[in-house]
């Protein structure tokens, strides 16, 4: 169970090829739809955004990884290699696919001056001229904003709010709503919109950038100052599965370099492993570089990955927070 472009003939062939093993690809359309797939407990294998993981693990619907029996896992980059989504105390729950930081996207013909901070997409002077994921998340980016600009709101973690915190933010995105052009379900929504001149500014991915670029539009990305959230995809073993064998043997061949790389072409996304950059340039020259795949340490360090929100919580001081479900629930209010 997967996300398109995750299983191409280019690597899946020779994977069946050299392993004996044989791949059945289902794509899920939506976090949700694979969930409820992974649920059922017919899959061996699933691949799940970060804002996710955290009920496949709850649900006991995917099963502990041996990473001793991935060695390819030691070369990750270091925030992969055991990511607060996927890992219960001592446990594994998965082995990174890909990744990417949710920057601020805007024309530079339009924008002016350059948006240092995400106040400009809370900006009425941007009416009508904003575009943002539709997309639960975009609360965790809403909140890490609340966390430097209102630092009373006491905000610690994005992923983490109290029923107080978490009304702010829903009060901060439904004052948004106005404001904005669009939502975005898909990132090929977000680049049309800025083709047809209908967004100039909005949250978005390294893979929008270049695309746009590379339909010459005059688009540029930035860091805001109050930092930036991220996502990553992660192989998922079902709890269920009677073919850990093969399971095993795509985690470890598909965290190699060379797959890494062109899975990360393929779908538009950074790779985890270290040394897959190197081999995604000679497949496609500046591939890595257009794709954030070259961060520096410093920036990789500070971003806020996605976890799922859970209502056992730690940075609160003790205090209950609001779990996934009351996200997709104020997230509904927001938009509707």
């Amino acid at each position: 169970m997967a996300w398109h472009g995750l299983l191409d003939g280019n690597w899946v062939k020779p994977f069946e090829k050299q392993s004996g093993c044989k791949v059945k690809a289902t794509y899920a359309g939506s976090s949700n739809e694979l969930v409820a797939y992974m649920r059922e407990g017919k899959y061996d294998l699933g691949s799940a955004s970060a804002d996710v993981t955290g009920l496949l693990i709850a649900a006991k619907a995917v099963a502990p990884i041996d990473v001793r029996r991935v060695p390819s896992v030691k070369a990750f980059l270091a925030p992969f290699r055991a990511p607060a989504a996927t890992t219960v105390g001592s446990k594994s729950y998965g082995v990174a696919i890909h990744w990417a930081s949710n920057v601020l996207l805007y024309h530079m013909k339009h924008v002016h001056p350059a948006p240092t901070s995400w106040s400009a997409i809370y900006d009425p002077r941007n009416r009508g001229k904003i575009t943002v994921p539709n997309n639960p998340m975009q609360i965790a980016d809403a909140a890490l904003y609340l966390s430097k600009s209102k630092p009373s709101l006491g905000i610690r973690d994005p992923y983490e709010l109290t029923a107080p915190q978490l009304s702010a933010v829903v009060k901060l995105l439904q004052a948004q709503k106005p404001l904005l052009s669009s939502y975005w379900d898909y990132p090929s929504d977000e680049v049309q919109q800025f083709q047809n001149g209908k967004a100039y500014l909005g949250p978005g991915w390294p893979w929008q950038t270049a695309t746009l670029r590379a339909k010459k539009l005059a688009v540029a990305d930035t860091a805001p100052k109050e930092g930036v959230t991220g996502w990553f995809d992660t192989w998922m073993m079902g709890a269920k599965t009677a073919n850990a064998t093969c399971v095993y043997k795509w985690l470890q061949y598909t965290s190699t370099p060379s797959v890494q790389a062109e899975i990360a072409i393929a779908y538009g996304a950074a790779p985890v492993a270290r040394g897959a950059c190197a081999r995604m340039d000679t497949l496609e020259a500046g591939s890595c570089e257009r794709l954030g795949g070259n961060p520096t340490q410093a920036f990789l360090r500070s971003i806020r990955f996605w976890k799922t929100p859970v209502a056992r919580c730690f940075g609160t001081g003790g205090k209950k927070c609001a779990d996934y479900a009351e996200w997709q629930r104020a997230w509904s209010r927001i938009i509707a």
